[in-house]
């Protein structure tokens, strides 16, 4: 299966490692071309097309990004592509530009599979979720394979790649155009933050930004890189920098302000429904019949502790 790649990536694994281990803003690689020319082109002219039932994301609420996560139904170059992602000559090399090992493969692609994203859309910097949903493997690499016969950097869509989404400059920023058979990947950790600006195509483009996300996991990590459990964690964007006192507000400024405001109410929202899922779930704890035995029995020594802390 590692025929799939480019001869370049195989045969180049010292030099891609060097380059991982140094790129900046966090430890990333570039490969470009990526996979075999004749399977990329298979990849490209197979991609499923929009489905709004596949674009809910995690509010519930249909968007402009829809996501195939069984790449294995998507007829056979896809079926190819996972084979490629779960060959164990595959993840070593994976392995040895990284350092990161032994990877583990998700045949849920939790998260990853398929990803395209209409015209207008945009993903604020983040930091991804640690630990796979349904095990206790660390989530270590992004994948990102891009599908865009046809791209430009100033349309949009890029990807980026942050050491800080606070800082307003562009030091500390990677931009990565999202050009077909160019892969990007990324150690996943709690300042991996990345993104992309909104996509503003030019009205005769009726094309959309396409790509394959696959997410890599090991079974330990060092504790010192090691996070509790949580979520993906979002950056909202701040106001563009056009926007300064004294400036005449355009048509397309005002719908930007609507648009990050509303964005801003939504994710105001999602955190006070998780923090009320966390409060009762910590009522249920601390009412339980064994929380409440769990303390009479610890009662003699908890009330000895406050006697000499108080002394």
């Amino acid at each position: 299966m590692i025929s799939l790649l480019h001869d370049s990536v195989r045969n180049r694994a010292q030099d891609l490692r060097r380059e991982f281990v140094s790129n900046l803003p966090f430890r990333h690689v570039v490969m470009e071309p990526f996979l075999d020319p004749e399977f990329c082109a298979e990849l490209v002219a197979n991609f499923p097309p929009f489905h709004a039932g596949h674009s809910i994301n995690e509010r519930g609420e249909a968007g402009r990004k829809a996501v195939f996560a069984n790449l294995r139904s998507l007829g056979p170059p896809y079926a190819r592509f996972d084979r490629l992602m779960r060959d164990r000559e595959f993840l070593s090399l994976i392995g040895q530009i990284t350092e990161v090992q032994p990877l583990i493969y998700d045949p849920e692609y939790v998260g990853g599979g398929t990803h395209e994203n209409l015209d207008g859309q945009d993903l604020d910097a983040h930091v991804d979720f640690n630990y796979h949903p349904r095990g206790r493997l660390h989530r270590r690499l992004n994948l990102i394979v891009f599908l865009n016969p046809e791209w430009d950097k100033t349309w949009g869509g890029c990807l980026e790649l942050l050491r800080d989404p606070w800082a307003r400059s562009e030091d500390g920023r990677k931009t990565i155009v999202p050009a077909a058979n160019r892969a990007v990947v990324f150690e996943t950790t709690e300042s991996s933050w990345h993104g992309f600006q909104r996509i503003q195509l030019p009205p005769d483009k009726k094309i959309s930004r396409r790509s394959i996300a696959v997410y890599f996991y090991t079974k330990h990590r060092a504790p010192e890189s090691t996070a509790p459990s949580h979520g993906t964690i979002y950056f909202q964007r701040p106001l563009p920098e056009q926007l300064q006192s004294g400036c005449k507000l355009r048509e397309e400024d005002l719908e930007e302000i609507r648009a990050l405001l509303a964005r801003r109410d939504k994710q105001i929202q999602f955190l006070y429904e998780r923090e009320l899922e966390f409060s009762e779930a910590l009522y249920a704890i601390t009412n339980s019949p064994s929380f409440r035995l769990g303390r009479a029995l610890t009662w003699p020594l908890r009330t000895l502790r406050a006697f000499y802390n108080e002394r």
